[in-house]
């Protein structure tokens, strides 16, 4: 009896050991934009299936400046990139640049508690338009994270301590315009290599040295946009996708050589959302009613146009990036203000919906956003909409159908006269990670 219950209790401590490990093994960080593969996909299990009416559990709050960066959160830390402003006059129309005086800030936050681990600044005189703060999301990569800030500060801290390990500045360094709109183009970390849309005479693009800042290639007589450049594996060769105003371009991730090249030209420069793909399928689209479906060749790099939208067709994405899943484009529309699902073989539209964008108005909204996340290999969603709307829906090509939705945040921004909350969430540690202009919270998505 007693051989037998100290087995009994070996087993109980080795399917606890393993229950543990595998909870371990299926916990996915959030180290970078739209997530640690950059696809929009959430691959965490145990989360909720629903929402109930009266909303979930928020964690902790922590107060923060503006900005429309996302957060990132890997291995217990939580980093946000906010402004301080200290003077001038803020105000958001897109035809003029706003002066301000202020500070751009990366603090560190521990993932569990909200506490504060560490915080660094840096003064940021800013002159841009929707000046509430940067757009980039912190980049983590190992015991370093990266930051890209609006006036084109691009800089490696220590992640333990915040040490400053290296900084550039676009305009200083590289004698580089900033758009607009602020640098709003993530920075892509692959192997050794940081690549940034910087823009200019020849260097369009960059590729930096991760550890050092050094430039290792240049490439692209374009500006840079605001769209970030990715990679994609196809044809036998890894490739370098870039979107910049006047088109999408393949290269070389080694080098900067070009693969292949398709005009695509969004009104006022505003390539933003990332060209997305699905099988041999490539979607891009911007403002203005541009659009386009590429077939990628099988046998070497190189694209052909199977299609281009027209006002009454397609999905023209600006803010927020569209997923791209089994042959159907979800995604809110920079001109109709909601979203929509699209055929990728013809563009038909298949069906729209406000309640993930305007739930309230149910009518055309100029820019009117939802930031998607698909759920694993499923077709649930999590979205969170421009009013602050955290909700999970699930998606097919035949309807949008709501599994709840509550109040996560208010919307603390503006633009075209309403209020809107424009940053894309992170999700790890079973939880939403989401920031508006004076907080970020933690959302409790365990099931």
């Amino acid at each position: 009896m007693t051989r037998f219950l100290k087995l009994s209790a070996l087993c109980i401590w080795g399917i606890s050991i393993a229950m543990l490990f595998t909870s371990i093994v299926v916990a996915d960080n959030w180290p970078a934009w739209m997530g640690p593969t950059h696809d929009g996909v959430y691959r965490e299990d145990g989360i909720v299936e629903s929402i109930p009416a009266e909303g979930l559990p928020v964690k902790w709050r922590h107060s923060i400046g503006g900005g429309y960066a996302g957060p990132a959160v890997a291995d217990g830390n939580v980093f946000v990139f906010d402004y301080l402003k200290k003077g001038g006059e803020a105000f958001n129309d897109p035809g003029k640049r706003a002066t301000l005086s202020g500070q751009e800030r990366v603090i560190c936050l521990d993932s569990s508690t909200g506490g504060l681990r560490w915080s660094k600044q840096y003064d940021c005189p800013y002159s841009i338009s929707y000046p509430a703060g940067p757009r980039c999301t912190p980049t983590v990569d190992g015991d370093r994270v990266y930051t890209l800030g609006s006036e084109g500060d691009l800089r490696c801290y220590q992640v333990k301590d915040g040490e400053l390990l290296w900084s550039k500045n676009f305009k200083r360094d590289f004698q580089a315009e900033i758009l607009i709109w602020g640098a709003s183009a993530h920075p892509l970390i692959d192997g050794d290599l940081l690549y940034a849309m910087v823009g200019g005479k020849g260097q369009g693009i960059m590729a930096l040295n991760k550890m050092t800042g050094d430039i290792v290639w240049k490439a692209l007589d374009v500006d840079s946009g605001y769209c970030p450049p990715s990679i994609i594996e196809f044809a036998g060769k890894r490739q370098l996708i870039v979107y910049h105003p006047k088109g999408v371009v393949s290269l070389s991730p080694t080098d900067g050589s070009e693969y292949w090249r398709e005009e695509l030209e969004p009104k006022y420069q505003m390539s933003i959302a990332r060209p997305m793909v699905d099988g041999d399928l490539m979607y891009a689209s911007g403002i203005g009613n541009v659009s386009m479906m590429l077939k990628l060749s099988a046998d070497q790099p190189g694209a052909e146009v199977l299609w281009r939208g027209n006002p009454k067709n397609s999905l023209f994405s600006a803010n927020a990036t569209p997923m791209f899943v089994d042959g159907v484009l979800y995604g809110s529309d920079c001109k109709l203000g909601c979203l929509i699902a699209v055929d990728a073989k013809t563009g038909d539209r298949l069906w729209q919906t406000f309640e993930a964008t305007k739930p309230d108005e149910k009518r055309q909204v100029n820019h009117g956003t939802a930031f998607l996340t698909r759920v694993g290999d499923t077709d649930r969603y999590l979205i969170l909409g421009e009013a602050g709307q955290l909700m999970l829906a699930r998606l097919t090509r035949e309807k949008f159908e709501s599994l709840g939705a509550f109040q996560a945040l208010e919307p603390t921004g503006e633009a075209f006269g309403r209020k809107v909350l424009w940053s894309h969430p992170a999700y790890a540690n079973q939880t939403a990670y989401i920031r508006n202009d004076k907080e970020i919270i933690a959302v409790d998505l365990a099931k």
